[in-house]
């Protein structure tokens, strides 16, 4: 058998995003053990700017060895036991999976849903946590099924008037949004290294607040899990480096390099460089007769963006066409979107300006194959004209 050669392409789906050469190039380190003194100072340093990311002090913030849905089930398996109380805001498909892992850990779970592409009603979360004795509230922050950005100040002082802890889904907005763990009163947070850390899939940062710690050590039953059990994990991730698994040294380092590439174009400039690249892809798309899936701009999700598929288009055929012509991989809808909605994902140092013109120059070329052109040009032409305005840094920006 002979190898069979990647194609090269251009990463603008809802995950993975491109991976610098600096980070595939560390991948390719030699392996040491995971208990060796210099893998221990990774970790160190790994936790130290993880922590920075987060922005939080928790001592607890670490990876999982595993993907963002890892990064799920930890919080869940860890935080709720049989028969408690656990409220899950659902407006996409992960808050769906948030709610299965809940009932097979045994929880009385209620769902607050929403229609997808718009924010679950905060009034009606807040309601239902005080509708009964709850112990645990989960929420995704940045639903990759529909683009939507969640806010969540008024559902997590919710939870904590009834003295509930709260769980956050940040996968897609971890190094592309704003996240204060601290500031926010955030309980646990999980994300994934794939997305806006540009790092390949196969770790989940996750961060427990002491708040959530005590409340595991209470437990009544023991975690489920072995493996995702926190009390284990901290034994290897604190101060006793205890060994617990073989942890994924390769992963290790991609995540290390990856962080760093991260603090060194600072958060603030992060988050205005995503939010910059959103502005354009929604220009050019508004100006070539697209609608975005969530009409509140505000509700927009900078890292990925869901665009509405045009009546009698055929979205499988567009997204076809794009990678098969051009080399671009964009994603299609999930659940009762799917069919109906293009997700486009400008993540981490897959949100270039590059990126942004070559994919709707794409788009514009796809939707003439199928017999339905936009003005031609208008939608480049509107990103460049939104380019060319310099951001203004809001406050607004940094609320949850």
């Amino acid at each position: 058998m002979t190898d069979s050669a990647i194609p090269p392409r251009v990463l603008l789906g809802p995950g993975p995003s491109t991976v610098e050469p600096r980070v595939l190039a560390a991948m390719s380190r030699p392996l040491i053990g995971h208990l060796d003194p210099e893998f221990l100072r990774i970790m160190d340093d790994t936790q130290a700017m993880l922590r920075q990311v987060l922005c939080t002090d928790n001592r607890m913030t670490f990876a999982i060895s595993g993907t963002g849905s890892a990064g799920m089930e930890a919080s869940i398996v860890n935080l709720v036991e049989p028969g408690d109380r656990v409220v899950v805001v659902v407006g996409g498909v992960f808050g769906q999976r948030l709610a299965e892992q809940a009932r097979r850990n045994g929880a009385e779970v209620i769902t607050v849903e929403g229609e997808w592409g718009c924010i679950v009603d905060p009034d009606a979360v807040a309601s239902a946590i005080a509708g009964g004795d709850t112990r645990v509230v989960a929420v995704v922050h940045a639903e990759t099924s529909t683009g939507v950005l969640q806010p969540l100040d008024q559902i997590i002082a919710a939870a904590h008037a009834q003295d509930a802890l709260v769980i956050v889904d940040a996968v897609t907005s971890v190094g592309g949004h704003p996240v204060q763990l601290d500031a926010w009163e955030v309980d646990v947070c999980y994300s994934g290294t794939q997305k806006c850390l540009s790092c390949p899939p196969g770790l989940a940062p996750i961060s427990f607040n002491e708040r959530a710690l005590e409340r595991i050590k209470e437990r009544s039953t023991p975690v489920r899990s072995w493996y995702l059990d926190v009390g284990l994990l901290e034994g290897y991730w604190g101060q006793d480096r205890a060994y617990h698994h073989t942890a994924p040294i390769s992963m290790a380092f991609a995540l290390q390099e990856a962080l760093r590439i991260v603090c060194e174009e600072g958060l603030e400039a992060r988050y205005l460089r995503h939010r910059r690249h959103h502005l354009a892809l929604v220009a050019g798309v508004e100006a070539m007769g697209l609608q975005m899936q969530v009409a509140d701009p505000g509700h927009r999700l900078w890292s990925l963006n869901a665009i509405r598929v045009p009546e009698g288009v055929d979205e499988a055929r567009v997204r076809r066409h794009l990678l098969m012509r051009y080399g671009i991989e964009i994603g299609g809808g999930l659940g009762p979107l799917a069919g109906q909605i293009w997700r486009i994902g400008l993540m981490g140092s897959s949100s270039t300006e590059n990126n942004v013109l070559l994919v709707l120059g794409a788009l514009e070329a796809a939707l003439v194959e199928q017999d339905r052109p936009a003005p031609p040009g208008a939608g480049v032409a509107a990103a460049i004209a939104a380019l060319n305005v310099t951001p203004e840094e809001t406050s607004g920006d940094k609320s949850p």
